[in-house]
């Protein structure tokens, strides 16, 4: 048995008592902010894009998220209480703090999916302590979600669970609205496991903790009324599992990628909803290592405010980063992956032994998602390097979300903070382009895109008469970017390599224009021009830009560019860990002495004579 901790960051993580334990290390602190009728739980002042009233509702449902599994698997806790309090008064017409009637494409449609799977899994714990009144009540309010419609994306699983709910407990329940919507999420399936979030978007972590998180509740809640289905999401929950490995790193951590970045940990989601539903294609140790070891990182990171409430952000406390929809309750997200706490105590997840990643390739091409992985062993550092999108939408920084060239478990990301200059742009992995007035254009969506082997091309328009053609050579600790500029304007470009934490012992080599190299003990951030580029710029970010780090420097190739057809060709290296010494970067094979184009192909000459190859 586990040992109650008083730190979460001193939880070892081992037992069912130790995850039960953690789950109480973040929802007790939690009690002081819920309102007096328990409806409502408020967290902050900061607000999001819908009514401070509906965000602490929801607030109030995302600690269901683990609450339900917690009470599913015989666990329990005072908070309980509270929340079965909030439910009588929040779904109560005539109180003061009922959770209103909705409206079409509420955020509160959103947040009645976890009811739904209460209702299937704990009807004893959330049905049976309430009045006739009551479940009236509860009935009434949740049903609204069949007469309002939900985005078309994800959010159609929610009248999914509602629903699934309803028919699990006997209750009336809209059969053609569960199918239809069921239906219309097949279509959203793409190839290998994965999802596209809507018809044409981006695919991102809502894939794992969204679409296969609730097609495996689904599967394993409803296998004996819709066994097809149920099948279904899990064959495609497995083809899906051989490339999410990928984005995770031995430490636990993984790729900073997409939006909703703020719900941390649901990143291991998928792993427990893969758990609770048996799917046991990989074995159940090296899904238990996936999640405790996600939980252990992110539990030794400063997430928590000073009285123990989950805060907006990523690595710490970050607004810049954050979304329109994130308001302080929507961080508790994060506990589905507390999901497992389900299980009984004597399911094997509890006592099989935890066992580590598998020996995984260097390098994974995954097509449907436009990245390919690489992935370093020695430093544990894995990138996605990213071909770039068709479409785009109007979240907050799209572009710093789903079109940068790489993403990396050890540097991040990062945003603009603001639209002046690079410093404010914050432009790491990316090339970023300027009319001279020191406002930048980076890449948002593409005219083409394609991936053949490590090879990732995409054609974009910054503005109409400006076209770029890239091709990105992925690979770890070096990769390299080839940019074809053919533009009708007088430009100032700028290439970032990755954005390195700047510690105090920071040490920056710049060799005369050619490339500048920022080390640190968190690492070494390298760019070199291999052609086309004038001169070497050490770009210090404003604060809080990176998702990972507080303060980070970009080091940044930079030349003026006239009307015409240019070619701009580098080579960027990123390592975590100890500095790395000079005459190890210089000595990499990736090193490219010579650049020639032939025909339909450019040809880079290595300083170990390997010929890389790109097709234009």
């Amino acid at each position: 048995m586990g040992t109650k901790s008083n730190s979460i960051s001193d939880n070892p993580l081992r037992t069912q008592a130790d995850l039960q334990d953690a789950l109480r290390q973040i929802v007790d602190p939690l009690q002081p902010y819920y309102s007096e009728g328990r409806a409502r739980l408020s967290l902050g002042v900061t607000g999001a894009g819908y009514d401070p009233k509906i965000a602490e509702f929801e607030g109030f449902s995302r600690v269901l998220w683990g609450m339900v599994p917690l009470l599913a698997g015989g666990g329990d806790n005072e908070l309980w209480k509270i929340c079965l309090l909030g439910i009588r008064n929040g779904t109560d017409p005539e109180h003061a703090e009922y959770w209103g009637n909705v409206n079409d494409y509420d955020q509160r449609l959103v947040e009645m999916a976890v009811f739904g799977f209460a209702l299937a899994l704990i009807p004893d714990r959330i049905w049976e302590p309430l009045s006739e009144r009551e479940r009236s009540n509860l009935y009434n309010w949740l049903n609204q979600i069949n007469s309002h419609p939900c985005h078309d994306c994800n959010w159609l699983f929610f009248h999914v669970l509602v629903n699934m709910g309803f028919r699990t407990m006997g209750l009336p329940y809209d059969d053609e609205q569960l199918n239809r919507n069921l239906t219309r999420i097949d279509e959203f399936y793409l190839a290998e496991g994965w999802y596209s979030d809507g018809i044409g978007a981006h695919s991102d972590y809502y894939v794992p903790f969204g679409f296969h998180y609730y097609g495996l509740l689904y599967s394993q809640l409803m296998k004996d009324e819709d066994p097809e289905r149920a099948v279904r999401f899990k064959q495609r929950a497995t083809e899906f599992a051989e490339s999410f490995i990928q984005w995770f790193a031995a430490d636990g951590s993984t790729i900073p990628y997409g939006r909703s970045l703020t719900y941390r940990f649901s990143h291991s989601a998928f792993w427990s909803a893969m758990v609770f539903a048996e799917v046991d294609t990989i074995p159940l140790g090296v899904m238990k290592g996936l999640i405790l070891r996600n939980l252990r990182w992110w539990f030794q990171k400063p997430i928590f405010n000073e009285a123990g409430v989950l805060t907006v952000g990523y690595t710490y406390p970050n607004l810049v980063m954050a979304e329109n929809y994130n308001s302080p309750g929507s961080p508790y997200w994060a506990l589905k992956s507390f999901l497992p706490l389900a299980l009984a105590d004597d399911h094997p997840f509890w006592h099989t032994e935890e066992l580590p990643l598998p020996k995984l390739n260097s390098l994974s091409v995954q097509l449907p998602p436009h990245l390919v992985i690489c992935r370093n062993e020695v430093s544990d550092h894995i990138t996605a390097f990213n071909s770039g999108h068709l479409s785009s939408n109007e979240h907050i920084h799209t572009s710093a979300k789903y079109e940068k060239f790489a993403y990396s478990n050890a540097f991040g990301f990062s945003v603009p903070r603001a639209e002046w200059g690079l410093g404010q742009g914050a432009f790491d992995s990316m090339l970023a382009l300027s009319e001279g007035d020191n406002l930048f254009r980076v890449r948002r969506k593409n005219e083409e895109s394609r991936i053949e082997d490590n090879v990732l091309y995409s054609k974009w328009k910054p503005w109409h008469d400006v076209e770029i053609q890239t091709w990105i050579v992925a690979g770890l600790p070096w990769h390299i970017r080839i940019h074809q500029v053919n533009t009708q304007r007088t430009l100032d470009a700028a290439e970032g390599g990755f954005a390195l934490g700047s510690d105090l012992d920071l040490q920056v080599v710049n060799d005369e224009n050619t490339g500048i190299t920022a080390s640190c003990s968190q690492g070494s951030s390298r760019i070199v021009s291999i052609l086309g580029y004038d001169t070497t710029d050490l770009i210090y970010a404003n604060a809080n830009t990176n998702v990972l780090h507080t303060l980070t420097v970009i080091p940044s190739l930079k030349v003026s560019l006239e009307p015409g057809t240019h070619w701009i060709i580098s080579a960027i290296y990123g390592e975590p860990g100890e500095r790395v010494g000079e005459s190890s970067l210089l000595e990499d094979p990736c090193e490219i002495l010579n650049v020639q184009f032939e025909g339909d192909e450019i040809h880079l000459t290595t300083a170990r004579g390997k010929v890389i190859v790109i097709v234009k």
